[in-house]
């Protein structure tokens, strides 16, 4: 039988070493409130400590001063096992710090982890992973020197094949954010853009003994129809309820709660980049424009396609420019299908999706390769195309649903610049300018961390372009190949002679110089 309680009775259930398995996908389906608990109740006595965190998606709020992170910082945190730390500003810096163990997974094996220990099995063994940090043999998913637990990833042979098998600890608490508690204790996530691994999670921690806690925003007096309900009665011990505090209409495309025809479809994608211009996450510099327009002339009509966070994104905008993007399909890894993807603060939701589906049989579809093409951002690229995209110099950002999503789908498409940290570029009547280099070259001998394999791309026949704000390589069976010089630019003085090795040359004598 559940309870009803208070934010803060809730967060006294949850006790010193605890292992806690939170559902969200970055900010979205996140329990803050039940966040905000914890940090009050171990300001005030010091306690939970010395907590583990486990989220699959991550469970930043994009800001520091919410959320998990305060009490991350403040030093209740042991060991973080996680997909994504790109939405948490402070965790991601305090990692590199030593402050607590933290280790990074691919996001999809981390949901396919879940629900297979949930259903009694030790573990999950997947191809995805290896090749890059994750497999033990290259680096492993520790983030810092004290991240030693050698138990969450290792390598298998099954039938003389490779596999990886992946691991989690049992959880003692569940945190989940729904949207609504029926009369017999019933969860349904009406208003949420996503389920994620909300039954996963829940079943885990019940086959351990544990608690299930859910933050919801209303309780309904009425029962719910049997397959709007999402987590059964019976897996939930704790409910709280917490009337939501965003109230904005251009929400409700997110959730289903309005229908969005493709007519609408970017009427309703500019009013949440309003939304987001207020939180500071719009991104600016004609840089991502060029290049979102080049990687969208990779679209077919009828292909199902993937498109990550940050410069990826303008890809759709110019897709819908091309009036293409009614004849695509669009799909995130949080669990949407149809619709167009939201940026900035939303990302992981779609507006106006056709249907959404728990996260990890979106992987299931990923991984059977049902992707026709991605889009995917990058921190650096080498001579071999390796891509490193979860960890930067002063900060781990995860790997997030980037492995899955790199490691089966038919033409993969890199989005990034050059270079960065000061890099200047206009466009002016079709010519593309280099107005100033940036000072961090993208393009180097050895990415930093491995996390898509050029060498396994080729094995499995993948085709991968990358394109970025001058030109667009292409990934051979020899070597990357330079593929396009866009017009404007110098092809000796602004690509090759700042390659840090020799590529193939492609391109047509007529562009360039």
């Amino acid at each position: 039988m559940f309870t009803i309680m208070e934010p803060a009775q809730a967060a006294e259930l949850i006790q010193d070493g605890a292992v806690i398995g939170l559902n969200s996908f970055v900010g979205t389906a996140n329990p803050e409130k039940l966040h905000d608990a914890i940090t009050e109740r171990f300001r005030a006595t010091g306690h939970p400590r010395n907590l583990t965190l486990v989220s699959s998606a991550g469970f930043g709020l994009f800001d520091p001063e919410r959320g998990a992170e305060n009490y991350i910082r403040e030093g209740a945190v042991g060991r973080i096992i996680c997909g994504h730390f790109g939405a948490m500003p402070s965790t991601k810096k305090l990692v590199l710090e030593d402050r607590f163990e933290a280790y990074n997974l691919p996001l999809g094996p981390m949901s396919h982890a879940m629900r297979a220990q949930a259903g009694g099995h030790d573990s999950y063994i997947t191809k995805v992973g290896l090749g890059i940090f994750a497999d033990p043999r290259i680096e492993g998913p520790g983030l810092n020197r004290i991240s030693r637990d050698d138990t969450l990833v290792r390598v298998v042979e099954v039938e003389g094949e490779e596999y990886l098998r992946y691991r989690l600890p049992a959880f003692d608490i569940a945190l989940i954010k729904a949207t609504s508690v029926d009369a017999k204790g019933n969860i349904s996530f009406e208003g949420e853009y996503s389920t994620i691994d909300a039954l996963s999670i829940a079943q885990l921690t019940r086959r351990n003994g544990g608690r299930v806690i859910v933050q919801v925003d209303r309780v309904r007096s009425d029962f719910s129809r049997p397959r709007d309900i999402i987590l059964p009665a019976v897996l939930v011990d704790v409910v709280v309820v917490c009337e939501p505090e965003r109230d904005n209409e251009a929400f409700g495309t997110l959730s289903g709660d309005i229908h969005v025809p493709a007519t609408h479809m970017q009427y309703w994608y500019h009013r949440l980049e309003k939304e987001n211009a207020k939180s500071g996450k719009l991104r600016a510099g004609c840089e991502a424009d060029i290049i979102g327009r080049r990687a969208a002339k990779e679209l077919r009509r009828g292909d199902i396609i993937n498109i990550g966070v940050g410069i990826p994104e303008k890809v759709s905008k110019y897709a819908a420019a091309a009036g293409i993007l009614q004849d695509l399909t669009l799909s995130v890894e949080s669990g949407g299908t149809g619709g167009l993807p939201a940026g900035g603060l939303e990302f992981g939701a779609m507006i106006g999706a056709d249907a959404i589906c728990d996260m990890s049989m979106q992987f299931d579809f990923y991984d059977g390769g049902g992707l026709d093409a991605c889009f995917m951002g990058a921190l650096e690229m080498d001579r071999f195309g390796n891509v490193n995209a979860h960890r930067g110099a002063d900060q781990a950002s995860g790997i997030g649903g980037f492995g899955n999503i790199t490691a089966a789908t038919k033409k993969v498409v890199f989005c990034f610049t050059f270079n960065t940290k000061g890099l200047q570029v206009t466009e002016e009547d079709g010519e593309v300018r280099i107005r100033q280099e940036g000072a961090i070259p993208k393009i180097v001998d050895k990415v930093r961390s491995i996390s898509f394999s050029g060498p396994r791309a080729v094995q499995n026949g993948q085709q991968v372009l990358y394109v970025t704000e001058r030109c667009v390589f292409a990934l051979r069976p020899e070597g990357l190949a330079l593929l396009e010089v866009y017009p404007g630019i110098d092809k000796r003085r602004d690509i090759l002679a700042r390659l840090p090795f020799p590529v193939l040359d492609e391109t047509d004598n007529v562009q360039g110089r």
